[in-house]
């Protein structure tokens, strides 16, 4: 009878073994989700951007900082992900199904990243983009974490890590830049227009 059951609970840890196997690059396959309990972003960087002193919109200049400078000045939900390589909850960023016009700045440093007009809908649960503004907006890493081949995506400016692109997207480029909205900064282009007519009268 004894026998019988460990021989029960060593096959039961066999099968839970392989559907481990099988689940995780299920899992891990859009824009993985390795760290828990990111909150939704509900507003811009506004206050944060106060009180950092590398975050411009106009700026090209490289960031170098170390991980305890950025760690006084980010939110720890930023730091998490732009720092430490996490990934936010899918489905919590509320850039996720915007629809405003405008364009999408690093959070951590200010440089811009992606037009709205490059933005689509991909279902799978993060902000999602088919071109970057430039070929400097962005950095690209070979990830091999998770058994998987991925290209990871920082910012070119900080080094910040913002998501991973894969090769399923829509035309012209074909590719998918799924990136976490945490990381994100948002301007819409009217506010955008109207500092700019602001500062040209003033």
């Amino acid at each position: 009878m004894i026998r019988r059951f460990v021989v029960r609970i060593k096959y039961m840890k066999k099968i839970t073994r392989f559907a481990l196997v099988l689940l995780l690059p299920a899992v891990f396959a859009h824009c993985s989700y390795s760290q828990p309990g990111t909150t939704k972003k509900t507003s811009s960087m506004d206050s944060t951007n106060k009180k950092n002193p590398v975050f411009s919109r106009t700026d090209t200049k490289p960031v170098n900082m170390s991980d305890e400078e950025w760690r006084k000045i980010l939110p720890a939900e930023v730091y998490n992900i732009a720092r430490q390589k996490g990934t936010e909850r899918p489905w919590t960023s509320p850039f996720e199904q915007s629809k405003e016009i405008g364009t999408y700045y690093c959070a951590v440093c200010g440089n811009p990243l992606f037009k709205s007009d490059t933005k689509f809908e991909s279902g799978c649960g993060w902000p999602s983009f088919y071109e970057p503004i430039s070929k400097s907006s962005i950095i690209y890493l070979a990830d091999n974490a998770f058994g998987m081949k991925r290209t990871e995506v920082e910012c070119g400016r900080c080094k910040s890590h913002l998501g991973h692109v894969f090769d399923d997207g829509p035309p012209p480029t074909g590719l998918r830049y799924c990136i976490n909205g945490v990381v994100l900064d948002f301007e819409k282009a009217k506010d955008a227009e109207k500092k700019y007519n602001d500062k040209k009268q003033g």
